[in-house]
């Protein structure tokens, strides 16, 4: 689907937030490194699901009776804290839910729940608890709010607000978020509940999907305004310009890991062959053999390519939109540190983006993880003139996931948040009752008891 122009309205609100991310840059290059290594495993899902133990222990911390509902308030150690406890910081190694349960159900002999997880700057569970799980409650669906990595009682001391330090935190964030899904879907399916399910709002959403990719049973999944991968986001979405990309530069080439060893392991998914990169003139690329003898480029080795194949003598050369319009943004976000003079064009070098294009493909494209067991039980709502999550040169929804229902707002990324709240909580009872429609209400009683 061809996207509109972007918001002004998510432009705007972007420019007036100062918050800016990455201030240490990329990370410990050894943590990033275990980080991909690790990647390989939880993308599988039998290494993933074998990596949780189905007893892994849970904490009741608080148990409360409201006018409406049963409320428990719970903490565990996240799984990937065990696994990978040098790369979790401290703060982040306990994780905390609140679930939210219904004194009366109105659901027959199914008990559905679903885990909502946050999106960008959504601390603790207030927020969640109000836009989403006190509607769906009224609806016979409980629900459990889990406290995001780096933020709320899990954030670092030194990080200001939700302005994740290191672009490693965010894979830490992913990591911690699948592993801890199935934890807590262990020990629902335990107590009684189904169908089970997981939603989010933006990056909420997107880890929504990445944690479903990992459940071996059907599931219900409602990812709410993100896409097929992260890295668009960083590296063309108004979010980019919250980064600093002079420093990550100067970080990429001052250790010699990140440009010679990190930079060659992380690939960019989606082949510039299938998005138009081979339309560009032939003044850009002036070899295409090249692209197409190499299905998998590294950011590197795209970005010398590109370099390698611009000449001094295309001074009136400017990529159009029409030459190579799928890639025209993309392109775009790297060419435009272009400098001219009377008689040439230089690119300035901007390694970064594409390492960073290579690292965010590498670790959150859904192509790199398992498809849902079901994808009928998927329903995705996509904003289509979101300037924070960009869509141009990324795999659509639809051809990773057959039979999933993707939904197009006619909208930006913040608007969809002012105007589609009910839309998205829709989405999810529509989702349940397709699950309870094709399979049986769960097996073992419900056991939850305030």
């Amino acid at each position: 689907m061809k996207n509109m122009p972007v918001s002004r309205l998510d432009i705007f609100y972007r420019k007036i937030l100062l918050s800016k991310f990455f201030t240490k840059g990329w990370g410990d290059p050894e943590h990033v490194l275990r980080l991909l290594k690790f990647r390989k495993i939880i993308s599988k899902r039998e290494t993933c699901y074998n990596l949780v133990d189905k007893d892994h222990p849970i904490e009741i911390l608080k148990e409360e009776t409201w006018s409406d509902c049963y409320v428990r308030n719970c903490r565990f150690k996240s799984p990937l804290a065990i696994h990978l406890p040098e790369v979790v910081h401290p703060e982040v190694q306990n994780a905390y839910f609140q679930m939210i349960v219904p004194k009366q159900w109105s659901t027959g002999p199914y008990r559905p729940i679903c885990i909502h997880l946050a999106g960008t700057g959504d601390h603790y569970f207030w927020k969640r608890r109000q836009m989403m799980v006190k509607p769906l409650l009224k609806q016979g669906i409980a629900s459990i709010i889990l406290e995001n990595p780096f933020y709320g009682t899990r954030k670092p001391k030194d990080q200001n607000r939700s302005c994740l330090l290191n672009v490693s935190d965010i894979f830490v964030m992913g990591g911690c978020l699948i592993l801890e899904c199935i934890a807590i879907l262990h020990w629902c399916e335990k107590l009684g509940f189904g169908p089970m399910g997981v939603t989010g709002l933006s990056m909420g959403g997107h880890m929504a999907s990445l944690a479903a990719t990992s459940w071996p049973k059907p599931l219900v999944l409602v990812p709410c305004l993100s896409w097929s991968t992260a890295s668009s986001v960083f590296t063309e979405g108004v979010m980019s310009e919250a980064i600093d990309w002079d420093f990550l530069q100067h970080q990429y080439f001052s250790n010699k890991q990140y440009h010679e060893i990190i930079s060659k392991l992380c690939k960019i998914v989606d082949d510039p062959t299938e998005f138009g990169l081979a339309k560009i003139p032939e003044l850009i690329v002036s070899d295409k053999s090249k692209l197409t003898a190499n299905k998998s480029l590294t950011p590197h080795e795209l970005l010398a390519l590109i370099k390698d194949s611009t000449s001094d003598t295309t001074s009136h050369l400017l990529v159009s939109e029409e030459s190579s319009k799928p890639l025209y943004s993309f392109i775009k976000s790297v060419l435009k540190q272009v400098t001219k003079d009377t008689t040439s064009i230089k690119i300035r070098d901007k390694d970064a983006i594409w390492f960073m294009r290579g690292l965010m493909d590498e670790c959150t494209h859904l192509k790199n993880f398992a498809t849902p067991v079901d994808t009928s039980l998927i329903i995705a709502l996509c904003a289509q003139s979101d300037a924070y999550v960009p869509r141009d040169g990324c795999t659509r929804l639809e051809d990773i996931w057959p039979g999933a229902t993707i939904k197009y707002l006619d909208c930006g990324h913040v608007g969809a948040y002012i105007k589609y709240l009910t839309l998205f909580r829709r989405s999810i009872l529509q989702a349940f009752e397709r699950a309870k429609s094709v399979y049986p209400p769960p097996k073992i009683p419900y056991e939850v008891r305030p």
